[in-house]
């Protein structure tokens, strides 16, 4: 299904996408095709975690910053973070996107109704990835206030254990620290996109 979309979409749409959401590393437009959904493309997690935050923020993209206030001795701003958000992506396209994710019922006939993309006590929007021959296993989730992903792997490359995938290891550590971070706050829901009526047999 997912090459099927990019090839009706087309490649270069959603390039320009993945560009206006930040990622950086797929500028070589020439290296990609179709594939890019099935993991064709390198990208580096900050920015994976920073484009889900998209969808968090119903379009609303916030640039990385890790730095927010520099002062001196004497307390005196030096630098200071100033936001330049701005929407990239439709709120109605961002809600269907959380409506997709969270749905835990889609997902367990392969993960199972109880597994690690869940949390007891609020709505959570998650998906995993994992490379060919297990070299790369990740986790990306968030909630309306807050974005986490875990990347697990080997710094040299190398493969990992047979069955080592996303869900399976890096998805325990985003549910452990989740769970951590929101710890006593109020749970929060995803406003529900509206309803679309195409008219099409679906």
């Amino acid at each position: 299904p997912a090459v099927k979309m990019i090839y009706l979409t087309g490649t270069k749409n959603v390039l320009d996408l993945a560009d206006n959401l930040g990622y950086s590393t797929l500028k070589e437009r020439s290296r990609f095709g179709l594939s890019l959904v099935l993991g064709g493309g390198e990208v580096k997690l900050l920015e994976h975690a920073a484009a889900f935050g998209v969808f968090a923020t119903e379009g609303v993209k916030h640039e990385i910053s890790p730095i927010l206030k520099v002062e001196d001795p004497s307390g005196l701003v030096l630098e200071e973070w100033k936001d330049s958000s701005q929407e990239v992506l439709s709120s109605q396209v961002a809600r269907q996107i959380s409506s997709i994710l969270s749905d835990n019922d889609a997902r367990s006939f392969i993960f199972g109704a109880q597994n690690y993309l869940t949390l007891p006590d609020r709505a959570v929007a998650t998906k995993t990835g994992t490379t060919n021959d297990y070299h790369d296993a990740w986790t990306v989730g968030y909630t309306p206030e807050l974005v986490t992903g875990v990347w697990v792997g080997n710094n040299d490359n190398a493969e990992m254990k047979k069955g080592a995938d996303g869900s399976k290891i890096a998805a325990p550590i985003w549910n452990a620290y989740m769970r951590q971070a929101l710890s006593n706050t109020p749970p929060s829901s995803f406003n529900a996109p509206d309803e679309v009526i195409t008219g099409k047999a679906i």
